[in-house]
């Protein structure tokens, strides 16, 4: 199964697992209204992708 945290975060908090408060930013203007939801700066930005495995690049 590939889901991103945000995915895996929604569905903890589905079953009243506890989970850090956060959510999705598709631009810069969503991800300054977020962060001042959460209560200002500083805030932590993550890139989500799917692209392969974990350590597992070429050499």
């Amino acid at each position: 199964m590939k889901i991103h945290e945000y995915q895996a975060k929604a569905l903890f908090r589905q079953y009243h697992v506890p989970v850090p408060d956060g959510d999705v930013a598709f631009s810069v203007a969503d991800a300054k209204k977020l962060a001042s939801d959460l209560g200002g700066f500083p805030v932590v930005v993550k890139a989500q992708i799917h692209a392969g495995g974990r350590g597992k690049a070429a050499v």
